[in-house]
């Protein structure tokens, strides 16, 4: 199998579900998961994931063009990798999602729902990321990747969401993020249903969400403004060198979120307001009945604000910046 993502499109297994090359062993687990695998002893256990949602694709393409030349015996791989394309039946039709937004239904929220196709898809993913970091030795550092495009266009057009977590940051993990050309980092504050805030909360991975630029289909897409994030991820699977920091991200807190409940609910933003726009204090961002979201702080970043989602999900994020964090575990 050389062509991961072609196989995935597809719908069918490959011929051939595994391979033992002179300096890795290759194994596909399942639709659009992949484990590879090197001879020599690993000490970093990595998840990297695309496509979670189907209309992000130029992120699926970078992936799909860094694991061929392992597949093909071209390059050596240093860590313990599981590559996952996380919606393949959203992906061939270039949808967001079929019916449910895979990434609210991680951590069993998918058992909240009747039973469908990408409820059964992320219970899937929970399993195959759960063997992957159980199957390795205790003191492998664990790291997830997964890697999206936005929907909308952002004053950062590369940022990264990290997963609430009680634990420090590794420093390295940081530095990684920086060389990967993200502009800002945004730290949630409360748990949530991201594929990202489950291995971080289950398996103690050092996760992050990383929005690499605006949501394009297959073919569209300048894989040349991915040329950072793509040098990064090069080094940590063929251990080339990683590029240096071309500016420190700056950095961001969740200070609310902004949740849809109902039919009633009006979001006070405008459709082409960029990700990271800024909001002073006092302002109306959304209502519903009631109840009504305002900015609490002497200024406000939005990050994905989204009318259209359904009851219960986040409609927006607003933000506070602050100072650079420094942190090691």
């Amino acid at each position: 199998m050389h062509d991961f993502l072609a196989h995935t499109l597809h719908g069918e297994p490959p011929a051939i579900t595994q391979a033992r090359l002179p300096a890795l062993h290759w194994q596909w687990i399942d639709e659009g998961i992949l484990e590879i695998t090197p001879e020599q002893p690993a000490t970093m256990a990595l998840v990297i994931s695309a496509g979670i949602h189907g209309n992000e694709t130029a992120p699926v393409e970078i992936l799909n063009r860094l694991i061929t030349p392992l597949l093909q015996g071209d390059k050596p791989v240093l860590p313990r990798v599981l590559v996952i394309l996380g919606n393949p039946a959203a992906l061939r039709s270039n949808q967001r999602y079929t019916r449910i937004d895979v990434n609210r239904l991680f951590g069993g929220r998918w058992q909240q729902y009747d039973d469908c196709a990408e409820a059964r898809r992320a219970w899937r993913l929970e399993q195959a990321i759960e063997h992957f970091y159980h199957s390795g030795c205790c003191d492998e550092v664990r790291w997830h990747l997964d890697l999206h495009t936005a929907i909308r266009g952002s004053y950062h057009p590369r940022f990264g969401v990290l997963p609430y977590s009680a634990r420090p940051w590794p420093a390295d993990f940081l530095q990684w993020l920086g060389a990967a050309g993200l502009e800002a980092l945004v730290w949630h504050n409360a748990p949530g249903g991201t594929f990202t805030h489950f291995s971080c909360e289950h398996f103690a991975a050092s996760s992050c969400t990383l929005e690499l630029g605006k949501a394009q289909p297959f073919g569209s897409n300048d894989l040349s403004q991915f040329a950072a994030a793509e040098q990064a991820l090069s080094a940590l699977l063929y251990g080339e060198a990683l590029p240096a920091v071309a500016q420190q991200p700056r950095h961001y807190q969740v200070a609310q979120q902004i949740t849809r409940q109902g039919a009633q609910f009006q979001l006070h933003i405008d459709a082409d307001t960029l990700n990271f726009a800024r909001f002073s204090q006092g302002a109306l961002l959304a209502e519903e009945g009631e109840r009504r979201y305002v900015v609490q702080h002497a200024e406000e970043f939005v990050l994905f604000p989204n009318p259209n989602v359904a009851a219960g999900q986040r409609a927006g994020l607003m933000l506070v910046e602050t100072p650079p964090r420094s942190e090691t575990q």
